[in-house]
């Protein structure tokens, strides 16, 4: 793999990553809710998620979703599913998102609870591991140990994706001070829900390529 290769899939990951998704509105919605600090969990569960999505991509489990619409199905249900659940619950909170103390409150999450949300976030959308399954074939050399190319491909991704989703939680930090009036806080957690709703509408209404 020569460096033009490497230069090449950053270009494109970068692209790919800098554009919001449902790990961006988890990153910035923990950064408000929470504190800065909170997003550190939740990236690194989508870190986490992007890299065993990018090993099954690997391993052929998008061409096996490409081929198979029942599992492609189950998957989409199961992303679209749970990211509709995160917005009806942001939409049915009844104390407001950025009120004075609720960084402090005892319904903090704890580290662990943020990175398995966002772990299952990220490996429960199919757009993803198809993204990883049309994506690394154009940058892979046949001829070379894959290994090291995977580990270095993915390495490249996972690391763009954690710079980006900090990056998102630090403007939100800095946001916050405009946000905490109650009124104002409500209408972001509306936003919010409504947002990961909409994510959630988007994954189910994808459809298998070649379907």
């Amino acid at each position: 793999m020569d460096s033009h290769s490497l230069f090449a899939f950053t270009l494109v990951a970068a692209i790919a990553i800098a554009s919001p998704g449902p790990a961006t509105l988890m990153a910035i919605n923990n950064s408000l809710a929470h504190g800065q600090r909170s997003a550190i969990w939740s990236s690194l569960g989508n870190g986490s998620g992007l890299f065993c999505l990018s090993a099954a991509a690997m391993l052929g489990l998008g061409a096996l979703l490409a081929s198979s619409e029942m599992l492609f199905n189950a998957v989409k249900i199961l992303g679209a599913g749970y990211l509709f659940y995160l917005g009806v619950r942001q939409l049915l909170k009844k104390s407001p998102m950025l009120a004075p103390g609720a960084v402090d409150g005892v319904a903090r999450p704890t580290p662990l609870k943020l990175y398995k949300s966002a772990f299952f976030t990220a490996v429960t959308n199919p757009k993803a591991t198809m993204f990883f399954t049309a994506l690394f074939p154009q940058f892979i050399d046949q001829g070379a140990a894959l290994l090291p190319q995977f580990l270095i491909l993915t390495g490249i991704f996972v690391s763009l994706s954690l710079v980006s989703l900090s990056l998102y939680a630090a403007l939100a930090a800095r946001a916050k001070g405009v946000l905490t009036r109650p009124a104002l806080s409500r209408w972001v957690s509306r936003v919010v829900g409504t947002t990961f709703i909409g994510f959630g509408a988007a994954i189910l209404a994808m459809r298998r390529q070649g379907a």
